[in-house]
């Protein structure tokens, strides 16, 4: 049930979105001041919408990360994945269009054409100038862009370190409508202990594997339960083939060590509670490409 506040302020929904890679769940964690989204350095590392939300004195903003949009890949999570993003602009206040730097791709022009028939107001957000070599040619590709689209506002930052993410939320605030709070002021998502768990796990998963494993993994929490202040979380890491499931166990089970080391960490932070984590990893044959599957493994949250 969603908690509502007494006050009047402004509320509303913010969608990011963006191709692949471009620091999406980078800058929804640096706008909320702790990890939520999942990140890594391989694309399409987000698979659901994540809404992370954020109030300041009488502005809520509940912001809308959302897989990449992407290009190719026919298999039934790639579908998924692309409905996942297209849908989060159906019902919002704004939209951030996030692009990285100078680069504009394919996939940026796809976004592009699904932003231009919205109805929100769309924020261009160009991410990353802090990586930029030649700083001098920022102004005329900003010219450039600002001719693709009647853009609300374009705003130049760095996810990563923050800067001009605080211009960002100011631009975004001047969007939300009048209205009461959705969500209580201490909330920061709307996702369950068990889905934020299963995501650290599938981080770190993706940050030790690099190149070795396609996109066939995904982890399912089979137990989450508090003993006497302890949180007891068992994982099953899914594969697609027994090869996959040697190379994420690694030599004398060292990597799935890591791996579990390293989410347990992490959800020590994010729940602030000691943690004893067990994992698994079971093969599964064409888990990615079977719509049942998939809405099975929590595939199957859209509106």
């Amino acid at each position: 049930m969603i908690e509502q506040s007494v006050s009047q302020g402004r509320c509303g929904y913010v969608a990011i979105v963006g191709r692949p890679n471009v620091g999406k769940s980078t800058l929804l964690n640096r706008i909320l001041g702790q990890k939520l989204s999942i990140t890594s350095r391989k694309p399409q590392t987000t698979r659901h919408q994540i809404i992370g939300i954020k109030t300041e004195e009488d502005v809520q903003a509940i912001y809308v990360d959302t897989p990449g949009m992407h290009l190719g890949g026919e298999k039934a999570i790639n579908r998924y994945m692309n409905r996942a993003a297209s849908s989060s602009l159906a019902d919002v206040d704004v939209v951030v269009f996030l692009i990285d730097r100078v680069r504009w791709t394919e996939e940026d022009e796809m976004v592009l054409e699904k932003v231009r028939h919205g109805r929100a107001p769309v924020i261009l957000a160009v991410n990353k100038i802090d990586r930029l070599t030649e700083k001098e040619g920022l102004i005329p590709w900003l010219d450039e862009l600002s001719r693709k689209m009647d853009f609300a506002h374009i705003v130049p930052l760095a996810a990563k370190d923050g800067h001009n993410v605080d211009r960002l939320e100011r631009l975004v605030h001047g969007f939300l409508p009048e209205s009461v709070h959705f969500y209580g002021e201490d909330q920061i998502t709307d996702r369950s202990s068990r889905f934020l768990a299963a995501e650290l796990v599938r981080e770190k998963v993706m940050r030790q594997l690099g190149d070795e494993l396609p996109y066939q993994i995904t982890v399912e929490i089979e137990e989450f339960k508090d003993v006497d202040g302890v949180l007891h979380i068992s994982a099953l890491l899914l594969v697609e083939r027994p090869g996959q499931k040697k190379i994420v166990i690694g030599d004398k089970g060292s990597r799935l060590k890591t791996i579990g080391r390293d989410a347990r960490l992490d959800m020590e932070k994010l729940f602030d509670s000691k943690v004893m984590l067990n994992l698994w990893v079971k093969v599964r044959s064409g888990w990615s490409d079977d719509e049942r599957a998939l809405a099975s493994l929590g595939y199957n949250d859209l509106a």
